[in-house]
């Protein structure tokens, strides 16, 4: 074939694939802007899933803080036996003037007075939140009082934050009257730490003191 001869073919191929490759080039270009700046638009970031936790054990119920009062008429049938209705009453009027109390002693004493008197007691404190623990106590009086007795003790105390708060000393005015089949109760306080010690007495004791009881840890001698 001559040049002659090719060149019509040659250009009817031209113009056939000249339409097809701008249209490419138009589908392959994104277009320029007139102020001849191309932006590009970032691609969205990808968020990672957020990490899982195991599932969390469920919280250990809260244990009160303080005695309900079935609990503490349980604790005083133990120091008084079955049956103390005059023990139970004080109870009940102790939880109807100062509400729950969050420990107590459970203990005996032997006190002697002729004018001037002394008291000696022992026993365990129970403490709602920090637990059990012996205790003792001491103190002496002064006052219209003579006699001696030996008492089942029962102390209901208020407001003990601190177990260690109890070791020390309270001042005490109480006048020895049995009622309610020999029980009695009297309320010391020091701040506001309220104690009250519910007795059954042994014995013979008339009159009335003032005085102090200090609760230590160990047994003293001396009633100071």
């Amino acid at each position: 074939m001559t040049i002659r001869t090719a060149l019509p073919a040659l250009l009817a191929f031209a113009l056939v694939a000249a339409p097809v490759a701008a249209q490419t080039a138009d589908e392959d270009l994104a277009p320029i802007p007139e102020d001849g700046v191309v932006t590009t638009t970032p691609a969205a970031p990808v968020t990672p899933p957020a990490p899982t936790t195991p599932a969390e054990a469920p919280a250990a119920p809260v244990q009160p803080a303080s005695y309900e009062q079935d609990d503490i008429l349980a604790a005083a049938e133990g120091v008084f036996g079955k049956g103390a209705e005059g023990a139970a009453k004080l109870i009940e009027k102790a939880f109807a003037d100062l509400g729950k109390p969050n420990a107590y002693i459970a203990g005996r004493e032997v006190s002697g007075a002729i004018v001037v008197g002394v008291r000696y007691g022992s026993g365990v404190l129970h403490h709602k939140v920090e637990g059990d623990q012996p205790v003792h106590w001491t103190g002496p009086s002064v006052g219209f009082d003579v006699g001696g007795d030996g008492s089942k003790t029962f102390t209901l105390i208020y407001n003990l934050n601190d177990a260690e708060e109890l070791f020390r000393r309270y001042p005490a005015v109480e006048g020895k009257v049995y009622v309610l089949g020999g029980f009695t109760a009297n309320y010391h306080q020091r701040g506001d730490t309220i104690l009250v010690p519910i007795k059954l007495g042994v014995g013979w004791r008339l009159g009335a003191n003032v005085g102090y009881l200090s609760y230590s840890k160990k047994a003293k001698i001396l009633p100071l």
